[in-house]
């Protein structure tokens, strides 16, 4: 996996790069005088300036204006940096840049700007990723720009970034790429190899008859991939732990369905097609970790569960109406098996809490492309649905401001009674319905709801505030910022999530 990596460039006059991409609002007054008097001249004949990514060549080097729009209102944020980077890159690369620069000139004072040259060049990474089985077919060389240079960046700052990219990366190609390439046992792999010689533990479950014991939801849900060897299930398990004390453990619960038939509730009309992005939740914590080993954080234990299976269709499927007994105990009656992320996650959010139980402040969160609820409420934005104990510690709150400021936007929602209320039995042969069988687009709260579900499947729903043990759990669901411009089909992937969690656990 090669990413273009970050270097700091002190000064604009000395640097090694083969191309400037100046991202600004403004153009008309830059330090550098026989810059800005290029740029003036250039003007006076070229109107475009200003208002969309402009080529220039200035003193024999390629210069790249990149307007961010409009920076004062009240609903501009960050992405106006993330967005010009994304287009000025490409101009890059195709008037044959390798090594180009990033330069905001104007620092501005407003803090929702505060981390825009980093912002920029996480844009420009998120333009230049190109999918897993295009590189190891056409070769590495497909992304030719190998570094990029950023003005006035300092050591502390480009470790960040670099670590931060490289885990997008991972997590793009993890999320990105087709079933067959990342089926469960390949995904596994692909882990393996990640965190190969890093401060990140790996074990891989791969006997049917331990998930099968362990994890019967999971199990239930690959049921219908065991007549295929290459499709069966993995159960991906990561931990770092850093050096010195531990003051905080995060640990997280991903969901990684490598394909999404819908099962015997069949995906039709063409929804199925881009059903291989639903293991964007599981790809992004693995990206998380990829970052967290790069970085090695202080005093913050991190622990990601990834369930990775595939909800094939066949005589063997699981159907609606059946009743299965989940680790917990808890007797789940299935609604529909189109709603399958919460029951593969649900074992291991089980085995999750159980740890929790004797960690240092614990916080658990499920990652998930769960909903199109989430997608259809929040648009281009994660959806975060905590518990009580989280809520009281503003841990959603905290986590969505800190993407607010890079370019990794989210809402947070509330989990209410109702929601308990809609899983409640209907009858007394079950505790729990997993869902209903509308879509959940249609349903009201079709995005709160499923973490009800799995609070009690997981056993969370006993360390409320109210419990003698509170323990703060947020649910993230991220079906609708997962890939770009909601299109599941042909988007990139974008790693939602990483960004936030990093700069709110890592800096």
């Amino acid at each position: 996996m090669a990413y273009p990596h970050a270097v700091a460039a002190p000064q604009l006059d000395n640097a090694k790069h083969d191309a400037l991409i100046i991202i600004a609002d403004n153009f008309s007054e830059l330090d550098d005088p026989n810059l800005s008097q290029a740029i003036k001249s250039q003007m006076a004949v070229d109107a475009r300036i200003g208002k969309q990514v402009t080529f220039l060549v200035v003193d024999s080097k390629r210069v790249i204006l990149a307007p961010t729009g409009p920076l004062n209102r009240d609903y501009d944020d960050v992405r106006r940096y993330f967005d010009a980077a994304k287009l000025a890159i490409n101009e890059a690369k195709a008037s044959g840049s390798t090594k180009p620069a990033i330069y905001l000139p104007q620092a501005s004072q407003d803090s929702r700007y505060q981390y825009a040259l980093e912002v920029a060049y996480l844009g420009a990474c998120q333009a230049l990723w190109q999918p897993l089985e295009a590189r190891e077919h056409h070769g590495e060389s497909i992304e030719p720009i190998t570094q990029i240079a950023l003005f006035g960046a300092n050591e502390q700052t480009i470790k960040a970034v670099n670590a931060i990219a490289a885990g997008q990366y991972a997590a793009r190609d993890l999320c990105g790429t087709e079933p067959e390439r990342m089926a469960p046992p390949r995904f596994a792999d692909y882990c393996v190899d990640l965190f190969k010689g890093s401060k990140v533990s790996v074990e891989v479950i791969a006997d049917i008859a331990t998930i099968d014991k362990e994890y019967p939801m999971m199990s239930t849900v690959a049921r219908a991939s065991y007549a295929v060897e290459r499709h069966h299930p993995r159960v991906v398990k990561l931990e770092y732990v850093p050096e010195g004390e531990v003051t905080r453990t995060l640990m997280f619960v991903g969901k990684g369905l490598v394909y999404d038939t819908g099962g015997a509730d069949l995906k039709v009309g063409g929804f199925m097609a881009g059903m291989s992005r639903d293991k964007g939740g599981a790809a992004s914590v693995a990206g998380f970790m990829k970052s967290v080993a790069d970085f090695a954080p202080k005093g913050v234990k991190v622990i990601a569960f990834l369930a990775v299976v595939r909800n094939s269709i066949g005589s063997d499927c699981f159907v609606p109406d059946e009743i299965i007994t989940s680790r917990e105990g808890v007797r789940v009656r299935i609604g529909n098996t189109d709603a399958e992320g919460r029951l593969a996650m649900g074992d291991l959010l089980s085995e999750m809490k159980e740890l929790a139980k004797t960690a240092v402040n614990p916080e658990i969160f499920t990652v998930a492309t769960l909903t199109g609820h989430a997608a259809r409420a929040m648009g281009p934005y994660s959806a975060y649905v905590e518990n009580g104990p989280a809520r009281a510690a503003h841990i959603s709150r905290k986590l969505a401001d800190c993407g607010d400021l890079w370019a990794d936007g989210a809402e947070v929602s509330r989990s209410r009674r109702e929601d308990y209320d809609f899983i409640k039995p209907r009858t007394l042969a079950d505790d729990v319905l997993s869902s209903n069988n509308a879509a959940s687009a249609v349903t009201a709260r079709g995005h709160q709801f499923p973490m009800a579900f799995l609070a009690i499947v997981g056993g969370l729903d006993k360390h409320g505030t109210d419990s003698a043990q509170p323990i703060p759990y947020v649910h993230m669901d991220i079906a609708g910022s997962g890939v770009e411009g909601g299109d599941w089909q042909h988007g990139k992937p974008t790693a939602a999530g990483l960004s936030s969690l990093f700069a709110r656990y890592c800096l």
